[in-house]
């Protein structure tokens, strides 16, 4: 039943919206991104992504949404930094980027100030082969990282340009927040990140394959971050030795210590 739904649901699109505490912004949603998205409950979005919005984006702010598949994060990042915020949703599949636009099209979204780039955040400029994933499209990744069994295959490969994350600084502002969710490709995008993690400082929240947490441990520790579980309360906080799946990283000089 689950591979008959993947198939016949490739390109359909309809609408879902957030929480109040969002707006109820409208969402285009797919279940070629995620079967997930067919749920009739809340639990189509993940909790843990629109907890971290809620908690870190602020008025004003400019939040960075690399690997945006459907601009979840986008969008509820654009409601709480409002009219005077920005947000950069980088996506590298071509389809789901023209849904991110679709999205910010919607009457109920032109306040948003939500820009998308079409392209693979990696170590330098270039271009790269990008693997379609033969199941949800929010399991793509850079081909010479692709190998997590979520995929169920790849469906096809599209050559996509790549830019290192630093370069995004000469065409937007300095974020002070980053959410990446780049299926495998973190280590690549953290490499290409020097001049973002040094000068704009950003929190980053970040999913974590195990078989890069030992990385990406080091590459934001060596920056001065301080590692946390997002998915318990601030109180119960505490810094980690060690990535974990969903990683919130915070400059050591922003962290302050739960009690």
């Amino acid at each position: 039943m689950r591979h008959f739904l993947e198939r016949v649901s490739r390109g359909r699109t309809f609408q879902r919206r957030l929480s109040a505490e969002f707006g109820r912004r409208p969402i285009i949603v797919s279940p070629d991104a995620a079967l997930r998205y067919l749920s009739p409950t809340g639990y189509a979005f993940e909790s843990a992504l629109l907890d971290v919005a809620a908690e870190w984006v602020r008025p004003g702010d400019t939040a960075w949404d690399i690997g945006s598949n459907l601009g979840v994060f986008a969008v509820a990042a654009g409601h709480c930094a409002g009219s005077k915020g920005r947000v950069l949703a980088v996506e590298a599949d071509g389809w789901l980027a023209s849904v991110i636009r679709r999205t910010c099209s919607l009457p109920d979204n032109r306040d948003l100030a939500i820009e998308v780039l079409p392209a693979a955040i990696s170590t330098e400029a270039g271009a790269a082969r990008f693997a379609i994933a033969e199941r949800g499209r929010a399991s793509n990744a850079l081909a010479e990282v692709s190998t997590r069994a979520t995929t169920g295959g790849v469906r096809e490969t599209q050559l996509v340009p790549t830019l290192p994350m630093d370069a995004l600084l000469e065409v937007a502002p300095g974020p002070r927040i980053i959410k990446i969710d780049v299926e495998g490709a973190e280590v690549l995008v953290l490499r290409g990140a020097n001049r973002v993690l040094s000068e704009a400082r950003p929190v980053v929240y970040i999913e974590v394959g195990k078989e890069n947490a030992d990385e990406v441990t080091k590459l934001l520790t060596d920056a001065d971050y301080v590692l946390l579980n997002p998915e318990v309360t601030p109180l119960e906080r505490r810094p980690l030795e060690r990535c974990v799946f969903n990683t919130l990283a915070v400059p050591r000089d922003q962290y302050a210590p739960p009690g």
